[in-house]
């Protein structure tokens, strides 16, 4: 009969065990295609705004040494991200290209004006900061003018941000959710051990001796889930990346390393903080209440 109930009791346990993973294993999952998803957002955002020129149109009577010296001035700023020269017998080449006719045959000498293109970092791809440069550049006795698409760099600006916010709320949600959840199986298969836990404490253990194995061995749980959970977002991650190449997921290792990195460190700290609260609860009971 002995016998009979302790494997009774082995199997419950286990049982409690496997639930509790899972439960960790498919929470730390979610939180972690939430985690992927506004990481890659702002590789994006950053890709889209580097993709955002400003456009220096030089005066003519500036000889090419110097439209080559301050050129290169322009690529050791901390604003560039990648700089271009383009000569007024190229633009006029592509601007024929576009309209479908050699428009200087109509003209006689070309209007168009050498120019240099700069790309900006995604830092620096904001209203005001582009502001700023504009003022910068018209300041310099080379540039002519400057140009750049105002309504666009406002309209990323406005949308990005917003995106940001209701990524960063929905991941909060969620993460909360995450932390009710695995400390919730944490709390149950606690539950079951109360007797043994408060049979501990009437026998003179401290409170910290008795914690200690439970904390192990929810920390334990909760690293099995991690790698679980770490796997099911590596298939996830193998089968965008195959369907989606621009993405450059598999590439991208820091954001690869941060994901995992973040699943571990979030299971391992859940995991500890929900282990230690549950044991506390049990540990500040009366006898005669643990059977409520």
């Amino acid at each position: 009969m002995s016998k009979s109930f302790d494997s009774y009791q082995k199997r419950r346990l286990q049982s409690s065990y496997f639930s509790v993973v899972i439960s960790i294993a498919l929470v730390l999952f979610m939180v972690g295609i939430l985690g992927l998803i506004l990481l890659k957002s702002t590789k994006v955002a950053n890709h889209v705004k580097e993709k955002v020129a400003i456009t220096l149109f030089l005066k003519d009577d500036v000889s090419n040494e110097k439209i080559f010296s301050f050129k290169e001035s322009l690529k050791k700023e901390a604003y560039a991200k990648k700089v271009i020269y383009i000569s007024k017998e190229r633009a006029a080449k592509e601007y024929s290209k576009e309209i479908g006719e050699d428009f200087l045959q109509f003209l006689g000498k070309n209007p168009l004006k050498n120019a240099i293109d700069i790309y900006l970092k995604a830092a620096y791809v904001t209203p005001q900061k582009t502001k700023d440069l504009e003022r910068q550049f018209l300041k310099n006795a080379f540039v002519a003018d400057v140009s750049y698409d105002k309504p666009l760099i406002n309209l990323l600006t406005k949308n990005i941000k917003r995106i940001s916010f209701w990524l960063l709320v929905v991941s909060g949600f969620f993460g909360l959710v995450a932390i009710v959840l695995i400390n919730s199986s944490i709390r149950l298969s606690i539950y079951s051990k109360r007797f043994n836990i408060k049979t501990m404490q009437m026998v003179g253990a401290t409170k910290s001796f008795i914690r200690k194995p439970f904390i192990w061995q929810s920390i334990k749980l909760g690293l099995i889930g991690a790698t679980l959970a770490i796997i099911g977002l590596s298939v996830i991650i193998f089968y965008v990346d195959k369907y989606i190449p621009s993405l450059d997921i598999l590439k991208d290792y820091l954001t690869l390393a941060y994901l995992i990195l973040g699943v571990l460190i979030s299971s391992f700290i859940i995991t500890w903080i929900s282990t230690y609260f549950a044991t506390q609860r049990f540990l500040n009971l009366q006898t005669d209440e643990l059977y409520y």
